[in-house]
């Protein structure tokens, strides 16, 4: 029993420790030479082709939400022939 208590002590001190496991490296001035570079690019472009698909997936939801708030907005202002 005081095996299991004494187990249960160094896991807990181990667990709580504020000591970082490991190091991460700090990717900031990388990330900042890429996004200030003047290269003709848009700033929401710059990431990659991670950002050029998501700008796209943004523009096609917008114009497609667009087009059915439209639609719908018809529909309701026109009345319906029986």
């Amino acid at each position: 029993m005081f095996r299991n208590l004494l187990a249960l002590r160094q896991l807990s001190q181990r667990t709580l420790s504020t000591a970082a496991r490991r190091q991460v490296q700090n990717k900031v001035p990388e990330k900042q030479k890429i996004f200030q570079e003047d290269n003709g690019i848009p700033v929401h472009l710059k990431g990659g082709a991670g950002d050029a698909l998501l700008y796209r997936l943004t523009m096609a939801l917008t114009v497609l939400g667009t087009g059915y708030v439209i639609y719908e907005l018809l529909s309701a202002a026109l009345p319906k022939k029986k």
